[in-house]
């Protein structure tokens, strides 16, 4: 295990060294989608940045239990306390339950996932199957003064959090100038406070997903979920808590708060976040209306795209930069990204081609070392790409005959590379994939899309959604046209 290993801490605003709370074990949450949509080029950052995270830890030879959370209750329209969750929205609009949404949404991003080689979280717990749990966090939270109830909803003092603890303390927001800038919303809702949350909402008669609770039929609010999940699989205190950087506030903060009024201490002891993607330097999301679907990423099926890209390339584009900065999109850096992708893959094919000679001319042990010094400083993973960049003009050297290496080195840097680019960073030949779609039988695509028709006519969505998305996971762009639908292989 490695004494180096050092992560920025977000609480404390500065790089720490990793130690476990009870080694060689490590908690780490991970706060995964709010599943009303197709994945889009947003979600595979958090997913790559903590799937990365995930690989290397295990590899320092911590054993993990790693948490991912599915959002699929209680997250409101505009990340606020009111309006419409974003779930029963989704079903209202397209006339199925909430929970058909949630699980065709579900399945698409394990889908994506599988296809950027995101390994599967430990524990994946969704949030309407811990009603029983947020209950008992919300009734502790009363119990100690930091809640209150109104007309069957209970919402978090922060006030009186804050004349304990300190509310903030994650973000660097002042609780005087968050009640500043709200002031204009006193007394229009019942809470208190505009900056106090809702830990339960009462349902109004139209909203769909409800359950019992001592103060009403009602839903949690979205903050809780994470907390009360964590608690229950990770215990009152763990090591690592992730997730997007926009999820900073209010959510993550309101996570804190909700852990230190029911549990009287802080729940994640480091807090790890990744930077946002964007586009034309504005946050890319949904919310925004500007984001671009994994789906299409894989298709090229989208106008500000100009061709299909891969997983892999995907994946190597997000792992280019420091988890920590921007990712801005443009078709340009996608291709950049293909041509390193490419390069690698190719050194990877030419090492079992290399001839060994007496004697090395080069150190084979450097290149693991530069690698793990790398991402041994903050999952630098710019660095390390750099590293590896550098060894594949030596791979190509040795190849050209103008370096050499002997037998045993050559078995070294074979199992140097592979342990850095596939196990560590995730990167996969997924060419082979590409070549056996073009395998695929023009008749035994339409008899699946004749399927999916049928399935469409008798309202079975759930089976037509999945029979396109497997085919999309095998390359094929389904369109629905008027007399039936259109197809095309990429």
């Amino acid at each position: 295990m490695s004494s180096t290993f050092q992560l920025y801490n977000t609480l404390s605003r500065k790089k720490e060294t990793f130690e476990p709370i009870n080694p060689p074990h490590v908690g780490m949450y991970v706060c995964g989608p709010t599943v009303y949509g197709d994945p889009h080029l947003g979600h595979a950052r958090p997913a790559v940045t903590f799937d990365l995270l995930f690989r290397y830890l295990a590899y320092l030879g911590y054993k993990v239990r790693y948490v991912r959370n599915i959002t699929d209750v209680g997250h409101l329209e505009n990340d606020a306390d009111a309006g419409e969750d974003k779930i029963a929205k989704k079903a209202r609009l397209e006339q199925l339950e909430p929970m058909e949404i949630a699980q065709r949404y579900t399945n698409s991003y394990h889908n994506a996932m599988q296809r950027l080689n995101v390994l599967p979280p430990s524990i994946e717990p969704h949030a309407s199957g811990h009603i029983l749990e947020q209950i008992a966090m919300v009734t502790e939270i009363l119990k100690r003064g930091f809640a209150y109830e109104v007309n069957g909803s209970v919402y978090f003092d922060v006030e009186a959090y804050n004349k304990k603890h300190t509310y903030g303390k994650l973000s660097g927001r002042v609780l005087s100038d968050l009640m500043a800038n709200t002031r204009d919303l006193d007394g229009q809702d019942e809470k208190r406070n505009p900056a106090d949350f809702a830990l339960w909402k009462k349902a109004s008669p139209e909203h769909i997903m409800r359950w019992e609770s001592p103060w009403s039929v009602g839903f949690p609010g979205w903050h809780l979920e994470c907390s009360a999940m964590s608690t229950k699989y990770l215990g009152e205190t763990f090591d690592i808590h992730g997730g997007g950087l926009d999820l900073m506030f209010p959510h993550h903060e309101c996570e804190i708060a909700q852990s230190v009024a029911a549990c009287g201490h802080d729940a994640a002891r480091m807090w790890v976040h990744n930077n946002m993607v964007t586009i034309n330097a504005q946050k890319m999301g949904k919310s925004l209306g500007n984001f671009i679907t994994l789906e299409e990423l894989f298709t090229g099926a989208h106008r500000l795209l100009t061709q299909a890209y891969s997983p892999m390339t995907i994946r190597f584009f997000i792992l280019q930069a420091h988890y920590r900065s921007t990712l801005d999109f443009s078709n340009e850096a996608l291709q950049a990204a293909e041509k390193g992708l490419q390069r690698l893959l190719a050194a990877q094919k030419t090492l079992p081609q290399l001839k060994p000679s007496d004697k090395s001319s080069l150190d084979v042990s450097r290149l693991l070392a530069a690698c793990r010094a790398a991402l041994d400083d903050d999952l630098n993973t710019a660095m390390a790409l750099a590293a590896i960049s550098e060894w594949i003009k030596n791979i190509n050297a040795v190849k050209a005959g103008t370096e050499t290496l002997t037998a045993a080195d050559i078995e070294t840097l074979k199992s140097d590379f592979t342990l850095i680019t596939a196990d560590i960073l995730g990167i996969k030949d997924d060419s082979q994939a590409a070549d056996n779609r073009q395998d695929l039988s023009a008749e035994l695509i339409n008899l699946l899309l004749n399927l999916r028709q049928q399935a469409k006519s008798g309202k079975d969505f759930a089976t037509a959604d999945k029979i396109r998305n497997e085919l999309a996971n095998l390359g094929v762009t389904v369109k629905d046209a008027k007399d039936g639908f259109e197809w095309s292989v990429s």
